[in-house]
């Protein structure tokens, strides 16, 4: 079965996007398999949707186009990430610096407090929707009472491959979550943990 898997992958990586039915035909296996296969490989982040086909004179649904997911294919945004951030905070005294992660924390929170109403809601509402909004933005978030305050917990950091050179990143966090809660946020653990690192914020 993963040996079936892994040709699957291969055939996607060798073509670039391809559909179920393609991937039937040519590794000679059933569409409820080849469906299977990637639907397992699309849950590990192997793979993702990139497009519909339309089905065609004959009629029915659009297929489903699969490709290789971002984060294996690889691309500049890491790099291009580096330098806007060099360009903007590099010639920048402490206090501007401070005011422009502040500014980019709420760009960030705008969206998602028009979505959620996050302002306005009660303080457990608004833990609840800063949590789904921080998912939304690729953080695996979690929160947890405490006896200090409310703590949250950011299971992936989006910036990880940048955050070394950019520890400031950590300050934009907590002005995302001040943004949210409407409360002071400080950052109680940072990049902590065996094999996935994550990260500890104390609301007060």
């Amino acid at each position: 079965m993963l040996r079936a898997r892994q040709k699957v992958f291969t055939y996607i990586k060798k073509h670039r996007a391809v559909t179920s039915a393609e991937i039937a035909r040519d590794l000679r296996m059933t569409t409820a398999n080849a469906r299977h296969h990637l639907s397992l490989l699309k849950k590990d982040g192997r793979i993702e949707e990139v497009g519909k086909k339309e089905a065609g004179v004959k009629g029915g649904r659009p297929r489903k186009i699969y490709g290789i997911t971002r984060h294996i294919r690889g691309d500049g945004l890491v790099t291009l990430s580096h330098h806007l951030l060099e360009e903007m905070l590099g010639a920048v005294n402490a206090r501007q610096r401070s005011g422009i992660l502040k500014n980019l924390a709420r760009r960030l929170a705008s969206s998602g407090m028009r979505e959620t109403g996050a302002r306005v809601a009660s303080p457990m509402i608004r833990l609840k929707n800063t949590v789904q909004h921080l998912n939304k933005l690729g953080y695996e978030s979690r929160w947890e009472a405490h006896a200090e305050g409310p703590r949250i917990i950011l299971g992936q950091c989006p910036y990880l491959a940048i955050v070394g050179k950019h520890p400031e990143l950590c300050e934009m966090d907590a002005n995302l979550l001040a943004e949210y809660l409407g409360g002071d946020v400080n950052q109680i653990e940072k990049l902590a943990g065996e094999g996935i690192p994550f990260c500890v914020f104390g609301v007060r």
